[in-house]
């Protein structure tokens, strides 16, 4: 065993060189860092799409307010972040910068997909490029278009996966049975919050904290990202 774990080190000082059983080992690495990191789930209703997150507060002093974990892209896309979050805010505000370049160029909403691939596209040219690091964030990307409700998930490779449920963090090994046993495409942006701060609270146990949750949603009516209240939240706890 040690053999074999010293001959493979020199293989992680590039994200460029493959190891001999064909891994970029720098890759999964970005991969582990999306584990480690805050919890997020996404879920996508019969009226809607949903996002919730762990801030993970881990201070008093500090001012959970002002930590922002749910980010708006456009009117009718947003989106949530696992790792690395100063990685994860280059890429919100490229995502920010292609909507609105795509409202001034054809005066109207860019699709979730568009948005998906630009950003999964930079994600995969930092696999293959010499001096460059991959980025250490996953991201949920959700939103309504023209093809309806969409929930994606991107990894550090620059692959991109929908889904109707999701989650990912360092809860995912235990909410995503949840999710596969209690998601049903009938359910509501609510039913949806309920189901999602239940799987927060089972996962994080006497760690949970109403201040540590972080939730918005898109609904058909509007298609406007709106956050969830506090005190709504608080409710359903």
């Amino acid at each position: 065993m040690q053999p074999m774990q010293h001959q493979m080190m020199g293989y992680d000082r590039a994200t460029t060189m493959f190891s001999p059983d064909g891994r970029l080992l720098q890759v999964e690495y970005a991969k582990k860092t999306v584990q480690l990191g805050n919890t997020a789930i996404g879920i996508v209703c019969k009226d809607g799409v949903l996002l919730v997150t762990d801030k993970r507060v881990v201070d008093s002093l500090v001012i959970p307010e002002a930590i922002e974990k749910i980010w708006q892209v456009d009117d009718h896309i947003m989106t949530t972040a696992a790792g690395i979050l100063s990685d994860a805010r280059v890429l919100v505000e490229r995502a920010q910068e292609k909507a609105a370049g795509y409202r001034i160029t054809f005066d109207s909403p860019v699709d979730v997909l568009n948005i998906v691939k630009d950003l999964g596209n930079l994600a995969q040219y930092c696999t293959q490029g010499g001096g460059l690091r991959p980025f250490g964030v996953g991201m949920l990307i959700a939103g309504i278009d023209h093809e309806g409700k969409r929930l994606f998930q991107t990894d550090p490779t620059g692959t991109y996966t929908q889904w109707k449920a999701t989650v990912i963090g360092e809860g995912e090994e235990d909410i995503q049975p949840v999710l596969h046993k209690e998601y049903k495409d009938s359910m509501t942006v609510e039913e949806g919050l309920k189901l999602a701060i239940k799987s927060l609270k089972k996962f994080l146990g006497d760690a949970f904290d109403i201040e540590r949750v972080d939730a918005a949603h898109i609904t058909d009516s509007d298609k406007k990202m709106r956050r969830v209240p506090r005190d709504k939240i608080a409710k359903l706890r």
